[in-house]
């Protein structure tokens, strides 16, 4: 069954290098910070958004990389998230670095 013609299974995001990959991963972020009020509100307290302005700024690129930046500048909301997500936190990294985002000698 086909959900939409856009739609990636969760596993081949996982293994997908690509921009689209790392797209993905971030808007998966931003639904693990819009889960618990406490995770989200440092957040748009940085960014300067509301809640009511965060579906228009998520089709921007550099708001993606700003969540992945977020995440990956707090340990413990890092390791949460990957565990989360199942993922290794290593692969935020190279998801920001995929987006434009994080010192250039990140793994």
């Amino acid at each position: 069954m086909t959900i939409c013609a856009s739609f990636t299974p969760m596993s081949r995001l996982r293994e997908d290098p690509s921009t689209s990959g790392a797209e993905a991963l971030a808007i998966a972020g931003l639904a693990f910070l819009a889960s618990d009020f406490e995770r989200l509100e440092p957040f748009l307290s940085l960014s300067g958004l509301a809640p009511e302005n965060i579906r228009a700024a998520a089709s921007d690129p550099g708001f993606l990389r700003a969540v992945l930046e977020h995440i990956a500048g707090d340990e413990s909301l890092l390791l949460a998230f990957a565990a989360n997500e199942q993922r290794d936190p290593g692969d935020v990294q190279k998801a920001l670095r995929r987006l434009g985002g994080g010192p250039a000698d990140w793994p």
